[in-house]
């Protein structure tokens, strides 16, 4: 009997402020005990927890851009699990610098660390936490549960920027990261079960930065850098998945109702569409 992969959107607003009703970007994927963690927004650990996840299962973890609403708690996810009860290693994927933040991160917490491991009798941490540095397509794990391939995606100016595709035993998914339209995206993402992708509604940001002192700016990186909603449909439709999850909606204030994405994306593809929510289980 195959084993069967759950899919569990922790945090699914976009962007590095804190939302009202989204937590920052981070997801999990979790097969028998074992739990791999896409993305490390704000807020990650808790989200675990409030999803039912056990922190000391944490397999690896992968990060697909040095953007601070995707990397902020990488370091607290691992050491929240080292003080839960991980004793096994992690690995981490993603772009440089991932190995200088994990080092930065093990100086700045050295000494609630030190004291643990003498006081609390705990493995040492820095031991547990194996960083892997991406900087090209192509397979970076394979285990006995999975395969993960990386594709280079852009959103500029944050180089380099992957999305990921996991083939588990019962289907694959893939994450787009934050991205352009991409070429790349569709080519990993083809034929896939399911794929989140990143979204941005361009008339709602009008309205979000006009108050902005750098408003012209501002909405040129977001136009630059994300996908706009008439166009996700589309890639899905190009790439052949089944399933469409919407996820890292901009902006992320004030919330825009359910019904705004599928208007816009459902006239374009004709799979399943959802619509993504924190804590959701596909």
């Amino acid at each position: 009997m195959r084993k069967r992969s759950r899919l569990i959107l922790l945090g699914t607003a976009g962007g590095p402020t804190p939302k009202s009703d989204r937590s920052a970007p981070a997801n999990a994927i979790v097969i028998g005990d074992d739990i791999y963690v896409v993305d490390c927004g704000n807020g990650v650990a808790r989200q675990m927890v409030k999803a039912g996840l056990d922190l000391g299962n944490i397999r690896d973890v992968f990060i697909t851009h040095q953007h601070s609403d995707h990397n902020a708690d990488y370091g607290n996810l691992l050491l929240l699990a080292w003080e839960t009860d991980l004793h096994t290693h992690v690995g981490t994927y993603g772009p440089p610098p991932l190995k200088r933040m994990t080092e930065l991160f093990l100086e700045m917490d050295a000494y609630d660390i030190g004291i643990r491991e003498r006081d609390e009798g705990r493995p040492p941490f820095a031991k547990l936490i194996v960083p892997h540095e991406i900087t090209r397509a192509g397979v970076v794990m394979q285990d006995e549960n999975m395969k993960v391939t990386a594709a280079l995606v852009q959103h500029p100016p944050v180089e380099p920027a992957f999305a990921y595709r996991f083939d588990c035993p019962d289907r694959s998914i893939v994450f787009s990261g934050d991205t352009r339209p991409s070429e790349n995206l569709i080519e990993l993402a083809h034929g896939a079960d399911i794929l989140v992708h990143e979204v941005i509604d361009l008339q709602a940001i009008d309205a979000v930065v006009k108050n902005e002192t750098q408003a012209t700016r501002l909405r040129a990186h977001l136009e630059a850098a994300h996908t706009p909603m008439s166009q996700v449909g589309q890639i899905a439709a190009q790439a052949g998945v089944n399933t469409l999850v919407l996820n890292h909606f901009v902006p992320g204030m004030p919330p825009i109702p359910d019904q705004v994405w599928i208007d816009a994306v459902k006239p374009h593809f004709k799979g399943r569409l959802i619509i993504g929510h924190d804590l959701m289980e596909l």
